[in-house]
């Protein structure tokens, strides 16, 4: 019951959208087009065929609001179509496509409406028969099966034919910054509708995230000419194994509707046969084609489909065999084609570590893998199957990543050209940009699309339009803001998979709801400042001026007490001084007169803190009494008004050479929930894979008895992974948790990820527990996975309120924008991008 808020690490505030540029090193601002209408952000696009894009409008009647489409619309380019992810339906990260409308001159009227044309399909090949031009492919393997590829035409390399486009509007001052009216007036086609793929189709409306969408079939098998389909990645069914990515690649037909899963939910590989008894042989064992197939029932995951130019097979990045290991940046992925007609048993891997595939021609694949200490794009010939021979495409000393293949020798790719430290401002050779590497052009250098246009703009995962003429992409919608604003700060309803949870993400870090409901709090993404959200409005009520940071705020139990808990001090750092405070009469304060409590002293780290229902004592977590090694256990301040102050005395809760912490008060008062790693294994390394310690799961222990302890949930089997930043619902019967329970859902090198990156939680999860015994609770099997995301989801915070509730009236001035009277970059200057994915604003100006 009630509503539960979290935080997205990676997700930009600023909204991300979908451009083109020519590929033109001398390509300026005012080439670059807008490819959507500016709604929500929009990301990680591909072009639709005109093949296809008929077949879609014949199906799904999609018309323009002004007049209906027609086939000559098509066929001239006035109608083009995309199909990218968007995050405007309840805020779900999910398949839409675009109908973009452009101005063109050569106008046939002659042609019926699409919606109204009748669809003859004689000999059931899913073609239109009475139009001898409808190609729907061929039988030849080299040819491209959307021969009718073109929307250039009026040969300007511009979606327009209006030559006299004025994009003054743009900056042309020198200073970075994009003007203010930039956004409001960029470019846009005559016309632009978004539809989503469910909509369109009817296909999986529940919870779901919906990633990497292209074109496949429309190839010919003899006479018979397979019908087109969308391909494209979706955690739509559970997975029953825990730590396993829930992504799998589906097919929709274009012409009938019908959804396919293209993943195997088994994988099989050639076993010599033995001498099993038939009765275990066919249980363990697949006979296909007079070969033994063994078959392994882990399950199998896969990410980021990629259609070859035939639209006859498939190549993903997949974990198969491997499973993910809790790798945060680089994934241990390797490349299978599968074949669209038997997907189930026509699959190989054909390349080991690699991911992001991209297809040069039917035999020839690029991709990106990290190697030598950098991300670099490879390319492989696979016409005799799996192969270990690839040669690098980008140099060594760059990072290069997101390949988009043009032919088979020109690939657009990412690139990074200078690695960046953590405390230093960028330069433009730091910042993510599309560039053209060709393998025939020896010692000549790539072409560069976006540095020049936008020096200090990230640019991500480029794809291919008009045969590689221009180049897409997506970037967040301005460079940087101006001195003096802010990013609107939202609070945004999101589809939750239960009906009675209300779901809720905020753009501000440790989001903390008071228990009345009518107070939001949380941290700025600089870890600066804490912010306040009542019915007084937003606004700061702390600035932490100096080099301490700020997290982990929260609000005492009993509302009327009026207070918030904080955390001061270096963040990540156990050997670091961090110590807690109090901001009492929070709600009639502001930065300019706030005094802090301060509740705890010495040299130890303390974080986490909680109260009780009553609001008279807190229960955190410090590395005193942790010795050298900095262990953590919980501890209880028995006067929450004074702390270890003028004589407030602290009691040891949990003992032991490990680290508890995310530690949360139940509403009864009788059971604490923290995370973890008491029982990592004595064997286990320190850290894992990139540096991470792991092995963190979620307990309960009784508040007045530490030897009363259960452990409620853990991530895989070996407890490896990570389930973390525990809370209570308000009735204590369930509790939210961050969670790697379902591994990753794309590539995270293809998000906004910079070089200092938090440890990736995963998604909000939830269980429900037994209040009444609490050893009921040991290794709680069944949960529920709450949001599905590309995105770190993390902190959450569970109210009984909606936040559509009247007494909750800071929802509603949340989505207005506001002017705070400092920006809040952390004292060095630089953007927050470098600390946790974000694009914030420029330096501190005072």
């Amino acid at each position: 019951m009630g509503s539960i808020a979290f935080f997205a690490t990676y997700r930009p505030p600023l909204a991300l959208d979908i451009f083109s540029l020519p590929a033109d090193p001398n390509a300026t601002r005012q080439d670059e087009i807008h490819l959507t209408d500016g709604i929500s952000y929009n990301y990680n696009c591909q072009v639709i065929p005109p093949q296809a894009l008929r077949t879609i409008l014949r199906y799904s009647q999609l018309a323009f609001s002004s007049q209906s489409p027609k086939r000559s619309d098509i066929d001239s380019g006035r109608l083009t179509g995309l199909v990218f992810v968007s995050e405007r339906d309840r805020n779900l990260e999910t398949l839409h496509f675009a109908l973009l409308r452009f101005n063109r001159d050569n106008d046939d009227d002659d042609d019926d409406d699409y919606v109204d044309d009748p669809y003859v399909d004689y000999d059931g090949d899913g073609c239109d028969d009475d139009d001898d031009d409808d190609q729907c492919g061929d039988d030849n393997d080299d040819d491209h099966y959307y021969d009718d590829y073109s929307y250039d035409d009026d040969d300007d390399n511009c979606y327009s034919d209006d030559e006299d486009d004025d994009h003054s509007n743009y900056d042309n001052d020198d200073d970075d910054h994009d003007d203010e009216e930039e956004e409001e007036d960029d470019p846009y086609p005559t016309e632009v509708q978004i539809y989503s793929l469910v909509d369109a189709y009817g296909t999986f409306s529940g919870v779901r995230m919906e990633d990497s969408g292209c074109i496949a079939g429309g190839y010919k098998m003899g006479n018979v000419t397979v019908d087109l389909y969308m391909v494209y990645a979706s955690t739509m069914e559970p997975i029953k194994n825990r730590r396993q990515p829930w992504t799998a690649v589906y097919k929709t037909n274009l012409r009938t509707g019908e959804t396919k899963r293209l993943t195997p939910h088994v994988f099989a590989y050639p076993q010599e046969i033995t001498h099993h008894s038939q009765e275990i042989i066919s249980l363990k064992y697949l006979t296909i084609e007079s070969f033994q197939w063994k078959l392994e029932t882990e399950g199998v995951s896969d990410l980021s489909p990629s259609v070859s130019p035939s639209g006859k097979k498939v190549a993903v990045a997949s974990f198969e065999r491997n499973g993910w290991q809790g790798e945060i940046e680089h994934l241990h992925t390797d490349i299978y084609v599968m074949h669209m007609r038997n997907p189930q048993v026509e699959r190989r891997r054909v390349i080991r570590n690699g991911g992001w595939p991209t297809w040069g021609s039917n035999n020839i694949i690029f991709f990106h893998r990290k190697k030598e200490g950098f991300w670099g794009v490879f390319r492989a010939d696979i016409s005799n199957g799996e192969t270990r021979v690839t040669h690098r495409v980008t140099p060594v000393g760059i990072d290069a990543m997101t390949p988009a293949a043009i032919n088979d020798t020109e690939v657009a790719v990412a690139t990074i050209r200078k690695k960046s430290k953590f405390s230093e401002d960028r330069v433009a050779a730091q910042y993510r940009h599309i560039e053209i590497f060709d393998i025939t052009a020896a010692g000549q250098e790539s072409i560069e699309i976006t540095r020049n246009t936008r020096p200090k703009t990230d640019h991500y995962n480029p794809f291919v339009i008009d045969g590689g003429n221009r180049i897409g992409y997506h970037r967040c919608k301005s460079a940087r803001l101006k001195s003096g604003k802010d990013m609107h700060r939202y609070f945004q309803n999101l589809k939750s998979p239960k009906q009675h949870i209300e779901l809720n993400r905020v753009s501000g870090v440790f989001p903390t709801i008071s228990t009345d409901g009518s107070k939001l709090a949380f941290v700025d993404n600089e870890f600066k400042s804490v912010w306040l959200a009542d019915s007084k409005g937003v606004r700061m009520v702390f600035d932490a001026k100096g080099p301490d940071n700020i997290f982990s705020v929260v609000w005492n139990q009993n509302p009327d007490k009026d207070t918030l808990y904080v955390c001061m001090g270096p963040s990540f750092n156990a050997d670091k001084p961090l110590e807690i405070h109090a901001i009492p009469n929070v709600s009639n304060v502001s930065s300019d007169n706030v005094e802090t409590v301060p509740l705890t002293r010495g040299s130890f780290n303390n974080a986490f803190p909680s109260s009780d229902p009553q609001g008279r004592r807190l229960v955190f977590r410090s590395t005193r009494n942790g010795g050298d090694r900095r262990h953590k256990n919980l501890y209880i301040m028995e006067n929450a008004k004074i702390g270890e102050f003028k004589g407030g005395k602290i009691r040891r809760l949990t003992r032991g050479a490990w680290t508890d912490t995310h530690c949360q008060w139940s509403p009864r008062g009788d059971w604490i929930v923290f995370s973890s790693t008491r029982d990592k294994p004595r064997d286990a390394p320190e850290k894992s894979i990139e540096g991470d310690p792991g092995y963190f799961a979620v307990y309960l222990v009784k508040a007045t008895d530490p030897d009363v302890w259960v452990r409620v949930i853990k991530s895989g089997d070996d407890i490896a992974g990570h389930v973390n930043h525990p809370c209570f619902s308000p009735d204590g019967r369930s509790i939210a948790v961050s969670a790697d329970l379902a591994a990753v859902s794309v590539d995270p090198i293809s998000l906004p990820l910079f070089l200092h990156s938090v440890r990736p939680y995963g998604d909000i999860f939830t269980v429900d527990i037994n209040t009444r015994d609490i050893y009921e609770n040991e290794d709680i099997e069944n949960y529920t996975r709450i949001t599905h995301s590309r995105y770190e989801n993390s902190t959450p915070t569970w109210t009984m309120y909606s936040a559509m509730n009247l007494d909750a009236e800071w929802s509603s001035r949340l989505k207005d924008s506001y002017v705070p009277t400092c920006p809040y970059t952390y004292p060095e200057g630089g953007e927050s991008e470098r600390r946790i994915g974000h694009l914030c604003i420029p330096r501190r100006c005072c």
